[in-house]
């Protein structure tokens, strides 16, 4: 049986995106959401550490010393073509992105993989996702594994695979299939099962980006905060980028950050508009999740001066109802939005 068959069996679907559904959706304190809106690809080899040292913004080093770091891969304008979560594994490491975007990601990756002693396939029909968050969500994974850590950004090798404490207190636990399959019943006897807008829910929450095929190279990576997650290492040396992104951190000024709003009304596309009553464009969608029959939560660039003026008025293109600001679980480090000359 197939990993999409097991999931039709507990009433849920999938769509071609990846994204699933359920039938009846269930309540609970400890939710299990099986994570099929993102997959996996692999590199290893003797140089898959050195290798993906040069091409990602993150510190690699860390990774390989049990960490787990957002990274992204950028062109030379240091715009982001992939955004993945690395994760060390034996012989190299494990990258894990949207499906939508995870073909892209990994040919842009080979294409300078050539003269590395490192190898890459995508292994997403082999190895499965689960996102573990709630009240007993450690509680539950200590089970099956004692020494689970609690804290943000560590692994935890497990049966085969790699448990990550995420921002929030919750977990992505990535296993074969096989394991996922025989696991899941057990899971879901102190848990509930939860489709794929609860996590990216989460995630927003949580104040973590995203990268969609309508957001490929519109973002450079502190546009989405991601040097908070520890994201962008301005001390490791070169790599694909590195120069426009440094030269924004230490000499430039960040205009528009990444910001949580609520939305009302039809639920915005990746790569959707923000405007103001005077001007078109302020803001761009990065991710959305919806909380209500009609209403939502979304992360999204925006120019930091249209987002910080409780006068104006911020609304999606395709609306004309207002956003709502809210607040991120983070605060960014104001020397960004300071000319440096």
């Amino acid at each position: 049986m197939s990993w999409l068959d097991t999931l039709k069996s507990l009433n849920m679907q999938v769509d071609e995106a990846g994204n699933s559904q359920l039938a009846e959706p269930q309540s609970g304190t400890t939710t299990v959401t099986p994570l099929t809106h993102l997959g996996i690809f692999d590199v290893i080899g003797p140089e898959a550490e050195k290798f993906l040292h040069g091409q990602l913004s993150c510190d690699i080093a860390e990774i390989a010393a049990g960490k787990s770091l957002l990274g992204s891969h950028c062109n030379i304008k240091g715009s982001m073509v992939s955004l993945n979560r690395i994760m060390p594994v034996e012989g190299g490491f494990w990258l894990r992105t949207e499906v939508s975007v995870l073909p892209q990601a990994q040919a842009n990756l080979n294409k300078y993989m050539m003269f590395s002693k490192a190898e890459s396939k995508n292994i997403s029909e082999q190895v499965v996702g689960l996102g573990i968050q709630g009240e007993q969500a450690q509680a539950l994974l200590q089970e099956i594994c004692p020494s689970v850590s609690n804290e943000a950004n560590q692994t935890t090798a497990c049966q085969n695979g790699v448990i990550v404490c995420v921002p929030g207190d919750r977990f992505e636990l990535w296993l074969p299939v096989g394991e996922a399959q025989a696991l899941l019943p057990t899971l879901l006897q102190q848990a509930v099962l939860a489709d794929t807008n609860s996590w990216r829910l989460s995630e927003i929450q949580n104040g973590i980006p995203s990268i969609a095929p309508e957001t490929l190279e519109t973002f450079i990576p502190q546009m989405t905060n991601l040097q908070i997650f520890g994201g962008v290492s301005f001390t490791k040396g070169c790599y694909t980028g590195q120069e426009i992104i440094t030269r924004l951190q230490h000499r430039g000024k960040l205009n528009r950050p990444m910001f949580r709003l609520a939305f009302s009304g039809e639920q915005p596309l990746p790569g959707s508009k923000i405007n103001t009553p005077d001007r078109n464009g302020v803001g761009t969608v990065v991710s959305s999740a919806i909380t209500s029959a009609s209403e939502g939560e979304l992360l999204a660039v925006v120019l930091k001066d249209s987002f910080d003026s409780s006068d104006t008025i911020l609304t999606l293109e395709s609306t004309e109802a207002p956003l709502q600001r809210l607040g991120l679980p983070y605060e960014l480090d104001p020397e960004l939005f300071e000319s440096k000359r």
